[in-house]
């Protein structure tokens, strides 16, 4: 199946609610284009918000500015939550945000509100549980996702939303229009304001409740039972035929690389040597690494596989997946000794060294999913395009071994390069050395990455995010202390140079991004507990005492900054932070980490290298407050799990 109709169902299942689906549509009539401008967003560094810029909607960024309009005229809030690689939000942009009569109708009766996910995922986090909460109320058997689209009352609270809306009814079969939507609520704020309030109210209670849970503690056995539970449950979702974990029979549910879960698993076997987790490691790096989600001609890998077998992808590439995966792939290649391990880490560090590396040593945030207006269309192929550049005799080498001997993959007439089985295998049948087979392959994967690279480029997202780039400086630690690989090593302190000189102030506070020239916006939790991690890997790869002593301070500060002295653990904004509709604290590991799990292993860490057994007792509270997370579902705080490991065996 082609990843566009893939993904048009998946976001029929996505969008859109059924709250005030029995009202009457207004009959709104069509406007001439107004001439372009350009919004608020022109002032902002974030390449996502400036993306819009010159939308006709009369975008705010998130600020005094919005809210504060929003309460003196009496206005509705609609919030739209995105990223820079986000497909959806480009196609939202598209069909909506630059369509004259929609853009009219928001401006006339709504303050539009454009937020940056990555700049600010305390907000993305507090209305994408708002989300969750109205959908599970209004019982519309919706998920979530982004675009985040959102209707707030004038004062913030929420009380409707979905993800991506086409702009009108029939555009996508299934899926009612944004135009129809902002019309209906408009409609119920004019003439029964007191059901939204009433909606609100309640929406708020439960997402407060939500985010807040999370906050009790409770005694917490420190042995080895919780990670074995959890051993046990990622082997309920283990896919024992193509590796990952969650999955539909039928192949339609998407596939995420989940870091979290294969570091648990490489904890495991280095503790234990269990074989129920080596099979679960190595099945899932080796079928990841053959499918489409892996870029076998640039490196790296792109966010999330579309199907089960891994085969066709989304085509943006994260820095916060392959900071994880360079890490996952140099430990799992130290501990099984497999070539195409040591391979893929190598091609993940030279893909972020050569294409999201900014000049000053910081790593960009991503590259998009689109060029040219396509999805994908920067990484597909037509076999035509490959045989003119190719000579015969590789032309004929390179089809057998990625596919093109074969149908179509994509889209029914293009090609996304993957492999059926292991080189190793390939190269016993040719009867050569997996090396030797890779010493011809290596050349060609190069002639056709410097084609590819005279198309349009996706654009690159050049944020450069500090929780990200700790991710990234770790992972470049890893595979440079496994590989023996010198550059990778002075990639990473060149960037961790760059961190902590441009994105942490005078006093010590980390800040979230720097863009532009410029360093913005409070760090959260992830910002300080990634960044020490990193430090911490870089200080085991090179020995060199100053990246502990950075670690030491940052991990003193964030206690001082998110410590919650009553419940343990840390909230996931700081004390300083502006108040918003509830305050979190985050304990599953999702396609990012939860800060609270890295907190707990630096803590641990911390504590034995510079004899603090106050951080001991901190790790033990920061666990101790997972506990609801831990004892219900394990297999949701895998990183918890190898903080308690490392805990009970000290």
């Amino acid at each position: 199946m082609s990843s566009a109709s893939y993904n048009d169902r998946m976001k029929s299942s996505s969008a859109g609610h059924r709250l005030l689906c029995l009202l009457p549509l207004l009959a709104i009539p069509a406007f001439a284009d107004p001439p372009k401008r350009t919004n608020r967003l022109a002032k902002e560094t974030s390449p996502y918000l400036l993306q819009h810029a010159h939308n006709p909607v009369d975008w705010f960024p998130w600020g005094p500015e919005a809210l504060e309009k929003a309460k003196r005229d009496g206005k509705l809030i609609f919030l739209s939550i995105g990223y820079s690689s986000c497909h959806w939000c480009h196609v939202m942009e598209r069909e909506s945000f630059e369509d004259a009569e929609i853009a009219k109708f928001l401006n006339e009766h709504f303050v539009c509100i454009k937020v940056d996910r990555e700049e600010r995922p305390d907000i993305d986090a507090i209305y994408m549980t708002a989300l969750h909460v109205y959908n599970q109320l209004a019982a519309t058997g919706l998920g979530g996702g982004w675009p985040l689209s959102m209707f707030l009352t004038p004062d913030g609270q929420p009380f409707s939303g979905g993800t991506y809306f086409p702009a009108r009814d029939g555009d996508r079969a299934g899926q009612p229009g944004f135009l129809p939507r902002i019309q209906k609520v408009q409609e119920v704020w004019k003439e029964q304001p007191d059901r939204i309030r009433g909606d609100a109210q309640v929406i708020v209670k439960y997402t407060k409740a939500e985010m807040e849970h999370r906050r009790g503690s409770a005694a917490l056995k420190l042995d080895d039972s919780l990670p074995k539970e959890a051993l046990a449950a990622l082997a309920e979702e283990f896919d024992p035929k193509y590796g990952g974990f969650g999955y539909s029979p039928d192949g339609r549910k998407p596939k995420f690389p989940q870091g979290s879960k294969l570091f648990f698993l490489l904890d495991r076997l280095r503790r234990t040597s269990d074989e129920q987790a080596k099979t679960m490691l190595v099945n899932t790096l080796e079928k990841m690494s053959l499918g489409g989600i892996r870029d076998h001609l640039g490196g790296g890998f792109h966010r999330y596989s579309v199907d089960r077998y891994w085969r066709i992808p989304h085509f943006e590439k994260m820095l916060y997946d392959n900071g994880q995966l360079a890490g996952v792939y140099a430990l799992a290649f130290e501990l099984t000794g497999r070539e195409d391990f040591r391979r893929v880490a190598a091609e993940i560090c030279d893909f972020v060294l050569r294409e999201l590396t900014d000049a000053t040593g910081g790593f960009y945030a991503a590259l998009d999913a689109d060029s040219g207006g396509e999805e994908g269309k920067y990484y597909r192929w037509t076999k035509e395009e490959i045989e003119k550049n190719l000579p015969p005799d590789e032309y004929s080498l390179f089809a057998g071994i990625y596919g093109l001997d074969r149908a179509p993959n994509f889209e029914e007439k293009y090609y996304v390069p993957q492999l059926a089985r292991p080189l190793s295998e390939i190269a016993a049948e040719m009867k050569l050395s997996e090396p030797a087979l890779e010493q011809r392959l290596g050349p060609i994967r190069q002639k056709l990455l410097a084609a590819r690279g005279q198309r349009e480029l996706p654009r690159t997202d050049s944020k450069i995010v500090t929780a990200d780039n700790g991710l990234m400086i770790g992972g470049l630690a890893d595979a440079g202390r496994i590989l023996k690989e010198p550059r990778y090593l002075a990639a990473a302190e060149k960037a961790a140079d760059f961190v902590l000189s441009k994105l942490r102030t005078a006093d010590g506070h980390l800040l979230r991004s720097y863009a532009a020239g410029e360093a913005r916006l409070n760090g959260y939790l992830n910002d300080y507990a990634f960044l020490a991690q990193g430090l911490i890997r870089l200080y085991q790869a090179t020995n060199d005492k100053r990246w502990l002593d950075e670690a030491f301070a940052l991990t003193v500060k964030q206690i001082e900054l998110f410590s919650d002295e009553r419940g343990g653990g840390f909230f996931f904004t700081s004390n300083d932070h502006e108040a918003l509709l509830a305050r979190g604290k985050e304990v599953v590991d999702g396609a990012i980490p939860a800060g609270n799990s890295i907190a707990a292993c630096n803590l641990i860490f911390l504590a034995a290298a510079r004899s603090k057994p106050d951080f001991r007792s901190l790790a033990t509270k920061t666990i101790s407050a997972s506990v609801t997370t831990t004892q219900t579902s394990p297999a949701a705080a895998p990183l918890m799990m190898t903080a308690i490991s490392e805990l009970a065996k000290q």
